[in-house]
């Protein structure tokens, strides 16, 4: 039976049927060890990777451009069964409760699109942000970019 779990610093364990994953806003780990990050960060993603995790559980990490850091990875999970489709998002280092003097011109973009994955009803993670913190971040970011 599988599961989602937040834990400490932003990761997210994900667990399936047949294999299991965590979740930081820079790399993914499986439970074989296999690594997955951003080609800036010195993985071998450049743009999205995917995993069935068994059960119905499915993870989908992607880099949707360079946030305050660069390398920053989002997550959207989708476990699916006879009942019904749930979907988990989390955006990861994307989010910002406070934003750094300077605010590249990819970071809105990223949030963006990362808004674009939050149709439908899916949940959050952290569940502490809402899509109407990260919709207030993305007002955020314009405003820092262009005055």
């Amino acid at each position: 039976m599988g599961a989602i779990t937040e834990g400490a610093n932003g990761a997210i364990a994900v667990a399936g049927d047949e294999t299991s994953l965590t979740f930081t806003p820079y790399q993914v780990r499986l439970a074989d060890g296999t690594t997955i990050a951003h080609e800036t960060r010195g993985g071998n993603m450049s743009a999205v990777w995917a995993v069935d995790l068994g059960g119905g559980w499915f993870a989908e990490i992607a880099h949707l451009g360079d946030g305050p850091n660069g390398g920053e990875l989002v997550m959207t999970v989708t476990h699916i069964d006879q009942e019904r489709t749930r979907r988990w998002v989390t955006i990861g280092a994307l989010w910002a409760d406070e934003l750094p003097p300077h605010v590249g011109p990819s970071w809105p973009v990223a949030v963006d699109l990362a808004l674009g994955l939050m149709e439908g009803t899916p949940d959050i993670l952290p569940a502490s942000v809402t899509k109407d913190d990260v919709e207030a971040l993305h007002q955020r970011l314009l405003g820092a970019l262009h005055g």
